[in-house]
């Protein structure tokens, strides 16, 4: 017996199996599956609106995974940090895995996870922390120092732009997964141990 729920969410609202899906989201779940070794269950949640299963894609990839002046870690550190202000349960487990698999340090993404203030972390991982948690608590005291801040550790113009996108993408997903109670794939919890 697990401690973790068996549901993907809490919602009665049957999730469509992979083969019931329009055949671009059956490809991309094959991607998702042949990559990850899993369909995450938040595609798997999103699927029961494939509208807004494509947006989410769409939205993800392009903060996740482009080519930008982020790292895919620091983008995964902002993600499991937010996620830990916001104690979304899912996003946590999932972008702590991301954490410590590109990484390859287990103790960092646990530390993302818990409190990233005791990590050791470069100035500039700091500073870009530091700006995506102040998002997350209190948005409308954001001001000019705060950007500065990030310029003065080494930030462009477009990085403090995907910054602040990549920020905002998880406190708006945070919600929506504990609102529903998503529960993350099982495989995440021993991922990259």
């Amino acid at each position: 017996m697990s401690a973790q729920p068996d549901h993907i969410h809490a919602l009665d609202i049957p999730i469509p199996e992979t083969g019931e899906l329009d055949e671009d989201l059956q490809k991309y779940f094959a991607i998702c599956q042949e990559k990850l070794g899993i369909v995450p269950n938040v595609l798997r949640s999103y699927a029961v609106v494939p509208e807004r299963l494509r947006a989410f894609i769409a939205m993800y990839n392009d903060l996740m995974l482009s080519e930008t002046g982020l790292s895919k870690l620091e983008r995964e550190m902002i993600a499991t940090v937010v996620s830990s202000e916001n104690k979304c349960f899912y996003c946590v487990v999932a972008h702590g895995a991301g954490v410590r698999e590109l990484s390859g340090d287990p103790a960092l993404g646990e530390l993302m996870a818990i409190n990233y203030r005791a990590a050791d972390l470069s100035a500039r991982q700091r500073a870009m922390l530091d700006f995506a948690v102040k998002m997350t608590q209190a948005p409308d005291t954001v001001e000019e120092a705060d950007r500065q801040a990030l310029r003065d550790a080494g930030f462009e113009e477009r990085d403090i732009m995907d910054i602040a996108s990549v920020s905002a993408f998880f406190n708006m997903t945070n919600r929506v997964s504990t609102a529903l109670d998503r529960m993350p794939n099982p495989e995440y919890h021993a991922k990259a141990r």
